[in-house]
């Protein structure tokens, strides 16, 4: 047997919103045909020059996705639902959504963007330590920043209930209250706990950029996604 073959049920799940159960279902109601004959067996190895459809409609595989997102405010990173919808509910039309995770997470009152895909390798990439991609907020703040904000946000800052300093981080002050941060780091609600520490409060928190690759707020409205382009992946890939 090939290593590129596979059970036809198995390429009914990784090629429709079909699960194990309901792809022999649907086999066995006569509705996938395979070369134009109605197979219902399960098991059957299908080739990758088949042609494999269901009620009518041909079905072929993807390929590992990536997307970026203007995530919108109210809508929380997980793939479990909570009392908030899903990032993973606004990706209409996406096959097999479900496999897809969030690179990394935005909270639920934190907006902008979002990258999101199957690809396991590439997620950790992107959010390991190890490689320290930076990430840019925009973020609207209740006080006027203190005199020595950039310097101390520099060194690094110790954050409520934790011993390690954050890491040098740079701050650019846009006006008095409202800044660009950029973090190598993601630790938990770190962009809040650390104008925290500066005695301020963030009202408004919007990410703009992850690595090279900048939210373009013209194409992507709030709720508004896209698979990111080779040029896009070429960005986020760079040091």
């Amino acid at each position: 047997m090939s290593a590129k073959t596979q059970r036809l049920d198995k390429f009914l799940t990784a090629t429709t919103d079909l699960t194990r159960s309901l792809a022999k279902k649907v086999l066995h109601r006569g509705e996938v045909t395979v070369n134009g004959e109605v197979v219902k067996n399960a098991a059957q190895q299908i080739q990758p020059t088949d042609k494999v459809s269901w009620l009518d409609e041909p079905l072929e595989l993807v390929g590992l996705r990536y997307i970026i997102m203007h995530k919108p405010l109210g809508y929380e990173c997980s793939n479990k639902s909570s009392h908030n919808p899903l990032v993973t509910d606004l990706l209409e039309g996406l096959v097999n959504k479900e496999r897809v995770q969030p690179v990394g997470r935005l909270d639920v009152n934190t907006s902008g963007l979002l990258l999101l895909t199957d690809d396991g390798q590439w997620l950790h990439r992107i959010i390991s330590p190890k490689y320290r991609k930076a990430k840019v907020y925009r973020a609207s703040l209740a006080e006027p920043l203190v005199a020595d904000a950039e310097a101390r946000i520099a060194e690094g800052l110790q954050l409520d209930g934790e011993e390690q300093l954050t890491l040098p981080a740079t701050l650019k002050r846009l006006t008095s209250q409202l800044v660009h941060l950029t973090l190598t780091e993601g630790r938990y609600h770190q962009v809040r706990r650390m104008f925290a520490a500066l005695g301020n409060h963030v009202e408004a928190l919007h990410r703009e950029a992850v690595g090279n690759l900048w939210l373009d707020e013209n194409q992507l409205e709030p709720g508004q996604w896209r698979e990111l382009t080779e040029a896009e992946m070429a960005l986020i890939a760079e040091k």
